[in-house]
């Protein structure tokens, strides 16, 4: 028996040591055992899935640039255990984005904490992307992965959810090229944050996903470009802010021209100094809201400026003589308004944006504050949306599945979702900006299965304590998390925790969120222990009673119920387990008693929004999943338990028009 020592040297060698050959390195046959449930059911969407048509759009619609190569597609992969080298002959193929234990992927295998997931495939750089840099782009893959180009390390990252990129150019040569990503996930052995993954899926826990999982996608920059786009709409003032990120540093010849458009007109632009930030006036705008979600256009471009300063500016504005007395000045930002653009663009990255705002302020009950777009109360009724399928698990089968789920919801007279620790491709978020629905983002959750010094009750006085290397990882993928999706302007809450599964620190990490994006409202606690008013904009409350409970009266938070309802009713034909029981938090016996328990719930939603000052709602949950029978929609998304109009009706009583231009 090899000793840790031994395990941990051999395991650093499998990262570095692509070569390795030696007999105790090869790979034994695939295990027979190791298939994933994955039950009969599958999506309208996912029947048409084809290696050819596997998430083909632009997969980061807003940073668009116009050359690109899509990834996606047939790889090899192979399952191994960890402390094995890259193996000399692969298992099969996958369709990658979807995870290994995915039915869509077409392999549909376990992965356990023991093993290494091996992917490889080739590829060509076009000829007219020569002289450029190249970067390898990755949507999200779970969790840790190591990634290699014709035999070269390029890079590592560790993180379930948020995106990733890597500069290749270096390492690439003539011809075909190979890419091999190794991956390795703990999933509920690990503390890491995973959302509902669990090895073991049962009642609200669900089937795991490891590996890539979203878009694979290369494309061509020049040496200096632009890297981050940051926009935050200011409707008070009639500007929107803008932050523009080089890779590297710039001259004083570079310098980025900013552009907003509304239906192909020009409505601002303005040029500044490279790596700076700046403001574009925006009169009379068009504000975003669910009833209105209107778009504007923004085009950001990296350009080449003459000398900004003249002799005159130099001995009017420099009083040292110096060229950096004008530096972050309003004198040089004058100096790069007016100066002239001298050819064509070095990069150029399509955008757009919003102008709405999400604020706490004053509600219609004196003393309770509420929830408010675009500077006017409106009631938030939504769903918890948990975001998994029967056929890709986190991995939608297509955006005209997220598209059809969406519309399914407006039409039911939901203008909200919580999306339930879970981060999805860049493509869903476009298309509730787009289709116009709220967006409350949780922060995927983490702690060890079973751990009970990880989980804090509702009796609890205190929250957990975590080692550092757990608290460093969650915090750094929430960082990440909200970097990479704060433009989207359908998010309107960051919530930071869910019902104690592994709450920590949630007062210091919900100001840090505030921090980092102001203009937001932040939920630090949804449901359970609550850990007070410093940091947060909302009490949230969870209530799965027959009738929801009220939540306690505040003077400096929003109040909400964050999940209620569990009505669960099977639909013989459209279930993940046909043969078992399966679970809900209350079950009806047919559709008219579905529709009477959801009367009786959502009647006091309205009673609380109009008697005690109730900003939001969040219905548990969108669709059943697993064995869990809770949703509106079955798991295959083909039938709803009640009609779509039946559901609308009794939302009526709160479906408001969206604040339409009031500040």
């Amino acid at each position: 028996m090899k000793t840790p020592a031994v395990r941990a040297c051999l395991a650093v060698a499998a990262l570095l040591s692509l070569t390795l050959s030696s007999a105790h390195a090869q790979e034994a046959a695939a295990p027979k055992d190791d298939h994933v449930y994955t039950s009969d059911l599958i999506t309208r969407w996912g029947k048409t899935v084809t290696p050819d048509n596997a998430w083909r759009s632009y997969p980061r619609p807003q940073m668009k640039r116009a050359q690109w190569q899509n990834l996606n597609g047939q790889w090899d992969y192979a399952i191994r255990p960890k402390t094995q080298g890259q193996p000399t002959s692969m298992d099969g193929k996958i369709l990658v984005p979807f995870a290994v234990e995915s039915r869509l992927s077409g392999v549909a295998r376990k992965v356990t904490p023991e093993d290494r997931i091996w992917y490889r495939r080739s590829f060509q750089i076009p000829a007219d992307w020569a002289g450029q840099r190249v970067l390898l782009n990755f949507g999200a893959v779970d969790f840790e992965a190591h990634v290699l180009v014709n035999g070269g390390v390029v890079g590592s990252h560790r993180g379930g959810s948020d995106t990733f990129f890597f500069d290749i150019t270096d390492y690439l040569k003539a011809g075909d090229n190979e890419l091999v990503v190794q991956v390795t996930d703990p999933t509920s052995e690990g503390a890491q944050p995973r959302g509902k993954q669990q090895l073991d899926p049962k009642s609200i826990w669900y089937t795991p996903v490891s590996g890539i999982w979203q878009t694979v996608w290369l494309e061509p920059v020049p040496k200096l470009h632009i890297e981050n786009v940051n926009v935050t709409p200011d409707i008070d003032a009639d500007v929107l802010n803008v932050d523009v990120a080089l890779n590297h540093s710039a001259s004083d010849a570079d310098a980025v021209r900013i552009t907003a458009k509304a239906g192909g007109k020009v409505v601002s632009s303005k040029i500044v100094r490279a790596n700076r930030r700046t403001q574009l006036p925006i009169p009379d705008a068009k504000l975003w809201s669910p009833t209105t979600p209107y778009l504007y256009d923004l085009d950001v471009e990296l350009v080449q400026v003459t000398e900004p300063f003249d002799q005159q500016d130099a001995s009017q504005h420099r009083p040292n003589g110096r060229r950096d007395d004008t530096l972050l000045t309003e004198v040089e930002a004058q100096a790069y308004a007016k100066a002239k653009v001298v050819g064509k663009p070095v990069d150029t990255v399509r955008s757009y944006f919003a102008m709405r705002k999400s604020s706490l302020g004053r509600g219609p009950i004196p003393g309770q504050p509420a929830l408010l777009l675009n500077n006017q109360p409106l009631f938030q009724n939504g769903t918890l949306d948990q975001g998994w399928w029967p056929d890709g698990l986190l991995t939608p089968p297509s955006e005209d599945a997220i598209a059809f789920e969406l519309d399914f919801l407006k039409k039911s007279g939901f203008n909200m979702l919580r999306k339930h620790i879970k981060v999805e491709p860049a493509q869903y978020y476009y298309l509730a900006d787009k289709m116009g629905i709220l967006i409350w983002q949780d922060m995927p959750s983490g702690e060890e299965e079973d751990s009970l010094d990880q989980f804090v009750r509702q009796a609890s006085n205190d929250e957990v304590l975590f080692p550092t290397r757990v608290s460093d990882e969650f915090e750094y993928e929430l960082l990440r998390m909200i970097s990479d999706l704060r433009n989207h302007p359908s998010i309107v809450t960051w919530v930071v925790n869910n019902e104690g599964w592994g709450q920590y620190a949630s007062t210091r990490l919900a100001k840090a969120v505030k921090a980092l994006d102001p203009s937001r409202v932040v939920n630090k606690v949804s449901g359970w222990l609550d850990t007070g008013d410093a940091g947060s904009d909302i009490f949230d409350i969870h209530t799965y009673e027959d009738v929801p409970h009220v939540p306690t009266r505040q003077t400096q938070r929003a109040i909400v119920i964050g999940e209620y309802g569990g009505i669960g009713l099977p639909v013989e034909g459209h279930l993940w387990f046909p043969a078992n029981r399966n679970w809900g938090y209350q079950t009806a016996k047919d559709p008219a008693d579905y529709l009477q328990r959801y009367q009786r719930k959502f009647s006091e939603i309205v009673r609380q929004a109009r008697e005690v000052g109730l900003s939001a709602s969040v219905y548990t949950q969108t669709t059943d999943v697993e064995g869990e029978i809770n949703g509106l929609l079955t798991y295959d998304r083909e039938q709803s338990k009640i009609p779509t109009a039946d559901f609308a009706k009794v939302h009526a009583p709160l479906v408001q028009a969206a604040p339409a231009g009031g500040k």
